[in-house]
């Protein structure tokens, strides 16, 4: 399995990691199961035929960015509960071991949930596939470790977990950058992409500290509930902003950048500043 491309039965079937899942090319799958010539007429005729399907379809599918023969294109993909569900409206004997190879993709997910470590290696050999030097990844690993200590924090202080968690990141990035996250993306001309993975080494050191600090201050001033963890992460954030613009006022340079990585080596070097 690559981070790309994973061969079922001969048949290759394009994926790639959104939200910290796989999701996979919903044509691809098809033709696997099918052999159709026409695929995309496939999952048309099929949607059209299963009502529920289509109503569902909203939630099921997600345009993202795979490779094409004319360049990378967005193409409709579906994570492993949306795969069973297609399946499910495949009249095809194919559709059986199918299942069993999705049910062991889920279990590496089960896997890693269980061990942790096993989806730290797991991580650093995608970003690593994708061309991240070592050094980026190193920062990358330790801003999730950040920020993972830091949303529990928010879980025990009866903070909710969606949208209040992204209320708070936006106070963070706000105050450490001068941008919530999605002006930030915005700014380096991102559309569905993870920011985190499109910022330099600098950028990174930021963020972290912007959280590092909000964790701290939550801790120390035993801050409950959405408001005061809101003033909380302001302050977190001040800490980095502060930080940030001393730090370019030294250099007479700015730390954030529209560089990004589109999933491709070149994009790291640009974004390395080569």
């Amino acid at each position: 399995m690559t981070d790309k491309v994973v061969v079922f039965k001969d048949k290759h079937i394009r994926r790639t990691l959104h939200n910290d899942e796989w999701w996979f090319a919903i044509t691809d799958v098809v033709f696997a199961l099918t052999d159709s010539l026409d695929a995309a007429g496939y999952v048309k005729d099929m949607r059209r035929r299963d009502k529920e399907l289509a109503k569902g379809w909203g939630q099921i599918a997600t345009p993202l960015l795979l490779e094409t023969e004319g360049g990378k294109q967005r193409i409709n993909c579906a994570n492993t509960e949306g795969i069973f569900r297609i399946i499910q409206s495949i009249p095809s004997p194919k559709a059986e071991p199918f299942k069993r190879w999705l049910a062991k993709v889920g279990y590496e997910r089960v896997q890693e949930i269980e061990d942790p470590e096993l989806a730290t290696a797991r991580t650093r050999e995608l970003y690593k596939a994708k061309g991240y030097s070592d050094a980026w990844i190193e920062k990358r690993m330790r801003g999730i470790a950040v920020r993972a200590e830091l949303t529990e924090e928010w879980k025990s202080r009866d903070v909710g977990e969606s949208p209040e968690y992204a209320i708070l990141t936006a106070e963070i990035s706000k105050a450490a950058f001068g941008m919530t996250p999605s002006e930030y993306k915005q700014y380096k001309g991102l559309d569905r992409e993870n920011l985190r993975d499109h910022m330099t080494d600098l950028e990174l050191i930021f963020s972290m500290l912007g959280e590092a600090a909000t964790t701290e201050i939550t801790r120390k001033t035993d801050a409950q509930g959405f408001t005061e963890n809101r003033t909380a992460a302001r302050r977190g954030g001040k800490i980095a902003g502060d930080a940030r613009k001393k730090l370019e006022k030294e250099t007479q340079s700015a730390i954030s950048t529209t560089e990004n990585f589109i999933n491709e080596p070149e994009g790291v070097k640009r974004l390395k500043g080569k």
